[in-house]
């Protein structure tokens, strides 16, 4: 069963930047959709970006259009998350996971703050 690792978080100004990764295990990888999720404080876990398992095909959250870009290298078994223009708004923990969802990572956590 595939498993990720979320790495990258960190404390960030507001209108700063941050690039989070996401190491997959299993052989899998290249062959299903993934996508970055976040879930802040008492508030649900969201998708906020996806990507198609070539690259070619990509969703994100209106709320972070023009600001975040997923990307994903198969041959690394990674998934990237660059983040940029960060607002206090973006602060939760990050997830990975594969479309639909298989187990979760343990997050990683991004705090935008002044």
């Amino acid at each position: 069963q595939v498993q990720f690792v979320e790495s990258g978080g960190g404390l960030v100004q507001p209108g700063g930047s941050l690039r989070l990764s996401c190491l997959a295990s299993g052989s899998l990888f290249s062959s299903y959709p993934l996508g970055w999720y976040r879930q802040a404080p008492g508030k649900q876990r969201k998708l906020v970006a996806s990507i198609s398992s070539d690259a070619r095909t990509n969703y994100y959250v209106d709320s972070v259009k023009g600001r975040f870009t997923i990307a994903r290298d198969n041959a690394r078994r990674t998934l990237y998350l660059q983040m940029n223009s960060l607002n206090t708004e973006d602060t939760a923990v990050y997830y990975c996971n594969k479309l639909p969802v298989a187990s979760w990572g343990q997050g990683t956590q991004v705090t935008v703050s002044s």
